[in-house]
């Protein structure tokens, strides 16, 4: 694959992640396709990312329907002959206490996180496989590894995500395709218009729970993974601390991120209104790629309390295992 000129499409790119991923895409010298339900938004990234001197699509899509998802697909293919690498980058959520969640937002996150991933997944393989080579990458979470309270159809969704990149790059295997590669990033916190946006009956304003990474430190590893393909990678030092202690220690860890998510992303100052969110309807706020946590500076400032709970917690489930 030619590291130049390659053909990328992306999901959810008219926000977050997904336009900080096109951005970083155009500005490698790349042709991007640009997928979301907001027309106004993309417009926007696609004429930044011309600015920049390549080439952009624009198909307004939403990814729960599984034809509009092989029509953007189609289209990608009838402007620029071919997908060199997919980004699934679209996601939703819903806070609040599992019994609490409306059926229908349950099932909305699932259509959206999981159906729409595969949906992407299936319309990029089939391209790829054509051709023999490419790369698809899905956005999971740290939340896969250790889902969190008043969250559970993204925890779900996002565990579904990983399952499905073992799944997707066994099969690849078995058939003998060596160049086709499926990759699986997990972002921890991440300074995104996400929280605003997310659904929430919790009663209380949401909050980025810390530390909050910038986007564009996911953005850079989605473009790494396009050039050099790797199964499955988490983003930030949290993250990586997070899976790799929840491996050791699953029932501290889940006790700390429990913990941290009572304390530090729900507010315990500030009540909010019920909503839906952006689940049914795009949101009609200004699209950015940023939410307003100021990204590093965030991290720099609580890090210690995200670890210092990360720590506490493995530290109280050793002591009560040694007791016993």
């Amino acid at each position: 694959m030619s590291r130049k000129n390659r053909v990328v499409v992306i999901t959810g790119a008219s926000s977050g992640i997904g336009r900080a991923a096109a951005l970083h895409f155009a500005a490698d010298g790349d042709c991007v396709v640009l997928a979301s339900r907001r027309r106004d938004a993309l417009d926007d990234v696609a004429r930044q990312c011309e600015d920049l001197g390549v080439p952009a699509l624009v198909v307004p899509t939403d990814v729960t329907d599984s034809d509009a998802v092989d029509a953007l697909a189609a289209a990608a293919v009838e402007r620029f002959g071919r997908i060199d690498v997919w980004v699934n980058a679209a996601g939703v959520s819903v806070f609040a206490e599992f019994v609490q969640v409306p059926l229908a937002d349950f099932r909305r996150v699932i259509d959206v996180n999981i159906m729409g991933c595969v949906y992407g997944s299936r319309a990029a393989l089939v391209h790829m496989g054509l051709t023999g080579r490419g790369t698809l990458i899905n956005i999971a979470s740290v939340l896969g590894e250790v889902p969190q309270p008043y969250t559970a159809p993204y925890g779900m969704s996002k565990a579904a995500v990983r399952a499905l990149g073992v799944t997707l790059r066994s099969e690849l295997r078995l058939r003998g395709l060596k160049h086709v590669h499926v990759s699986t990033v997990l972002p921890s916190t991440i300074d995104t218009p996400f929280f605003r946006h997310a659904a929430n009956y919790t009663g209380r304003k949401l909050l980025a729970m810390p530390p909050v990474y910038g986007p564009e430190k996911v953005a850079r590893t989605i473009l790494e993974l396009a050039k050099d393909p790797r199964d499955e990678v988490a983003v930030g030092a949290f993250s990586k601390a997070t899976v790799r202690e929840h491996r050791r220690h699953p029932a501290s860890v889940e006790w700390a991120v429990a913990m941290t998510t009572e304390k530090q992303q729900l507010s315990p100052h500030q009540t909010a209104p019920d909503t839906s969110g952006n689940l049914y309807a795009p949101p009609t706020d200004a699209a950015s790629i940023t939410g307003g946590w100021q990204g590093q500076k965030r991290m720099r400032l609580r890090t210690l309390l995200g670890w210092s709970l990360l720590a506490w917690g493995v530290t109280a489930v050793w002591k009560a295992a040694r007791r016993r």
